[in-house]
């Protein structure tokens, strides 16, 4: 869990730098300068893990409280969370903000996958039990089934890859069944030999910030790159879109395979740290 964490937390903060306006003439080849920081996606991602740290599952109230609590608004968050999050702020049920988000719809952003790597690594070699848990920390900020599904596939994935990778494809798509996540996943059986940029215009590079338009291509990356963080997380910058989140999501399912040795040292140390509360309770 901790190795798909950091591996999540450099994706974040290695894409995110390609959002900035000084560094617009970079290319995904290039190495952005130093602090590299962290997005919302690692913000949540930590309290995700702190929840699994503390109660050995995702206690939906506490993980809750958590996300509204630790809410640092220049990690960018997007608008729908931030509304929600601040309506949690100020005591309104989660179950009810979540619910009436987005017209009564609920959110099928890609926010609840970019955060549940290290989850799914939590749960290694138990998809089921990685797909419920995730279902169960979607559902706090996306509870549209959409929303719920690209959790799931980035959870069933990450718990997979490290001992039984031929298992993913076949895993992911039992578990997204009948929604449209499901659908663009069943779209990489006839994406082998594609070219990235390929991949991502079947399947999208996350310029919709939906799980549908975002979750199929990164998890064509991760098993296209699934020794390789570096060229995996390159990929996703190469591609454009949310590159944090597309980024975020490659590295904590590749790194729950490699482990932090995977990891260029280097762009270990340009990230910013983690933050000191979850530090502390390791």
């Amino acid at each position: 869990m901790h190795a798909s964490l950091v591996g999540l937390s450099v994706g974040d903060a290695f894409g995110d730098q390609f959002f900035m306006h000084a560094n617009r003439h970079l290319t995904s080849a290039d190495v952005p300068p130093a602090p590299w920081e962290w997005s919302d996606d690692t913000e949540m991602a930590c309290s995700v893990v702190d929840c699994l740290h503390t109660h050995g599952a995702i206690d939906q109230d506490a993980l809750a409280d958590a996300f509204a609590t630790r809410m640092n608004t220049g990690r960018r968050y997007g608008v729908g969370a931030l509304e929600l999050l601040e309506r949690v702020r100020r005591g309104d049920p989660w179950r009810e903000a979540s619910v009436e988000s987005f017209g009564g719809n609920g959110s099928y952003g890609n926010g609840a996958a970019m955060r549940v790597a290290p989850l799914g690594a939590y749960y290694a070699g138990d998809p089921a039990r990685a797909a419920a848990e995730a279902a169960r920390q979607a559902e706090i900020t996306h509870a549209h089934e959409e929303g719920l599904a690209g959790a799931v596939a980035v959870a069933v994935a990450a718990s997979l890859i490290a001992e039984t990778p031929e298992l993913v494809y076949e895993a992911v798509l039992d578990h997204t069944a009948g929604t449209y996540v499901g659908k663009g996943l069943r779209r990489l059986g006839g994406l082998a030999r594609a070219t990235p940029f390929r991949a991502a215009e079947v399947l999208g590079n996350g310029s919709r910030i939906t799980a549908q338009d975002t979750v199929p291509f990164t998890i064509w990356v991760a098993l296209r790159y699934l020794n390789d963080y570096e060229p995996g997380i390159r990929v996703c910058v190469a591609v454009g879109g949310d590159m944090d989140t597309t980024a975020a999501i490659v590295g904590g399912i590749i790194a729950a395979r490699t482990g932090t040795d995977g990891i260029p040292p280097e762009w270990l140390e340009l990230r910013e740290p983690l933050p000191a509360w979850l530090n502390a309770q390791r």
